[in-house]
């Protein structure tokens, strides 16, 4: 399956690279885009899907789907479209199987940037070159040094004062922070250890569930922002252990104004 969500993804990166510069349309709120790219991506990623696993349902971000009885895939066709349409080559296309609400096999691929991430849970998450697959880990520096990538949450502004909060003691507890804008590759490059952390409010399954599984691979915790398991819904905090637990304390520290 791990194979499968890697042709799968390689396969919606081929639609994205070839599409560069097309036009986009608002979904309703400023900032969220759609392309016909992402359509595109999402369609020959689906018609892949029907071929290889037909009795697998498939839930992706444009044109929804079926989670079935627990056993599923979860697509984002492009990850970071605003990214996409600007020209910044930030992009991503994720893909994950999900069984009884865990992600267990999946990959994330950055079709500008020629990067490709995979992992199958209990069996490690692989950086995959033409050299060959390198075990990735996450990283080992001390908090004060953390670098910690984030995003915001644009589509609830309601939630802007909570997210500012944690901003702010962030800012205040790490080295620096990063905002890329393609949440499934900042997961991946926390898996990687380019990053030592994550977090961000009010994501979606397709935007967590390959990188989540790559951070769990390598060594990493993923929760939400309570310290559950339940980041499929959205809210997550991924890190190397040490990150993680101090990415908590200040998420609960925030909780309340």
């Amino acid at each position: 399956m791990q194979d499968r969500a890697v042709v799968a993804a390689l396969l919606g990166g081929d639609v994205v690279r070839a599409s560069a510069g097309r036009d986009a349309q608002g979904k309703g709120l400023p900032g969220d885009w759609v392309t016909e790219v992402d359509l595109a991506s999402e369609r020959a990623i689906r018609e892949f899907f029907e071929r290889e696993t037909p009795q697998i349902p498939m839930l992706g971000e444009e044109d929804g789907g079926s989670t079935g009885t627990g056993r599923y895939w979860v697509v984002d066709p492009l990850d970071g479209t605003t990214n996409f349409v600007h020209g910044f080559p930030v992009v991503a296309v994720s893909v994950a199987l999900v069984e009884d609400g865990r992600p267990v096999a999946g990959c994330v691929h950055a079709p500008f940037l020629g990067l490709t991430f995979a992992a199958t849970r209990g069996a490690g998450a692989w950086s995959i070159d033409p050299a060959g697959p390198t075990r990735m880990r996450v990283s080992d520096r001390p908090v004060e040094r953390a670098i910690v990538a984030t995003g915001f949450p644009f589509r609830r502004k309601e939630l802007l004062p909570r997210h500012l909060r944690m901003l702010h003691a962030a800012l205040d507890r790490f080295e620096d922070l990063r905002r890329p804008g393609a949440a499934a590759l900042d997961l991946a490059w926390v898996a990687a250890g380019v990053f030592d952390g994550f977090f961000e409010l009010s994501l979606s399954p397709w935007d967590v569930a390959a990188g989540g599984l790559l951070v769990e691979e390598a060594g990493g915790q993923v929760t939400d922002w309570t310290g559950t398991t339940d980041y499929l819904l959205g809210t997550i905090l991924a890190a190397n252990p040490a990150v993680h637990a101090e990415l908590l304390t200040l998420a609960q520290n925030t909780a309340t104004p």
